[in-house]
């Protein structure tokens, strides 16, 4: 995801560190840490100069703590769970603007996750002179790569020699 956002916009940064919230009055839940930090952050995404910080969830769909409730109370209950750690601390802290983005192992993605998604494709568009629906189709093929890479890995494990040089295709890195 973070490639796609350093395509068109800029200083994006993997893992952020966030400022400190010493003589802040932050309200309960809110992740108030030194050192704390959020998995990318893009300047000019939603507004100009604006600074977006987005934060990854994926979450098993079929865990038994996940099967009492349908999958789109899930992805809401997802998403308000990082904006309960993380909103208020990147709002008045940051002065930016943040996005949780919620995906399942088997490959859905969160209503505000879908909306980057779209935003980006957008963008991308606007940049490479493609048509919305090529730049969506990629961006929707190459995080699903990623998604089927990574549950791969976790369920098969690593089973390769040591390389001299790696490749990562994770979640940030899409």
């Amino acid at each position: 995801m973070a490639s796609e956002l350093a395509e068109v916009c800029y200083d994006t940064q993997i893992e952020p560190s966030l400022l400190s919230t010493r003589g802040r009055d932050l309200p309960e839940g809110t992740i108030t840490e030194e050192g704390a930090r959020l998995d990318i952050s893009s300047r000019n995404f939603w507004s100009t100069m604006d600074r977006a910080f987005f934060d990854v969830r994926v979450f098993n769909a079929l865990a038994p703590s996940n099967l009492g409730q349908g999958i789109q109370e899930t992805y809401r209950s997802k998403e308000s769970e990082k904006k309960t750690a993380y909103l208020h601390r990147v709002l008045e802290v940051e002065g930016a603007i943040f996005t949780p983005l919620v995906m399942a192992t088997t490959g859905g993605i969160g209503k505000e996750f879908a909306t980057v998604v779209s935003h980006l494709a957008e963008l991308k568009a606007k940049k490479t002179g493609n048509s919305y629906s090529d730049c969506i189709r990629y961006i929707r093929l190459k995080l699903s790569f990623c998604m089927v890479r990574s549950i791969t890995l976790s369920l098969r494990g690593y089973r390769g020699g040591v390389k001299t040089e790696t490749t990562t295709c994770d979640i940030y890195n899409m």
